[in-house]
């Protein structure tokens, strides 16, 4: 799992006019303590947080989860960094509160025989990328943090056997805010 740590004016920034630099940051950490449950609940081995800018913050350290720091550079190389290290692998984020432990189930299922699994988000990113081997094509170059995310990741997968088990939506602004609060999700 890759986490910001929860840090007013780092976390969540484009919540920081509706919810204050310091409750953006409290947000952040409630959904690592999400994100890190759902993980644990769907017991499919080793749970790690992939922390930045580094593992010191005293929320990383709560979970009794093993943390790595980051590799620098671009998302894409932070995560072919973590895929170079570990697959099989599932990687998600915090941001998504939708994300359920039934969900990382069935990607790690599916993964059993695709080489690679995601679970696309309304906004044109993914929510979870699995790869059975690292394939550095999927991440170099990608217009991250763009609605074209998954469109040009799917480009580069064909040929791949790939499986899409479903569509979540993160939370990235007020309105998505306002949806996983209306849903009970930020408990």
């Amino acid at each position: 799992m890759f986490a910001k740590a929860p840090v007013a004016g780092y976390a969540k920034t484009r919540l920081a006019a509706h919810l204050g630099v310091a409750g953006a940051a409290a947000l952040q950490a409630r959904l690592i303590r999400r994100s890190v449950a759902t993980a644990l609940a769907a017991g499919l081995g080793e749970v790690s947080l992939w922390c930045t800018p580094n593992r010191s913050h005293p929320v990383f350290a709560e979970h009794g989860v093993r943390l790595y720091d980051q590799a620098a550079g671009d998302l894409g190389e932070r995560m072919l960094d973590a895929f170079g290290r570990f697959t099989p692998l599932l990687l998600i984020g915090t941001d998504c509160p939708a994300l359920t432990a039934d969900h990382l189930i069935a990607c790690a299922a599916a993964l059993r025989d695709h080489d690679a699994v995601f679970l696309p988000a309304e906004d044109g990113g993914y929510v979870l990328v699995g790869l059975a081997r690292p394939i550095r094509e999927l991440f170099r170059d990608i217009p991250w943090g763009t609605p074209r995310v998954m469109a040009e990741t799917r480009a580069r997968a064909a040929g791949l056997r790939v499986a899409e088990p479903a569509v979540l939506w993160d939370l990235d602004d007020v309105t998505d805010y306002q949806r996983a609060e209306g849903q009970g999700l930020l408990i």
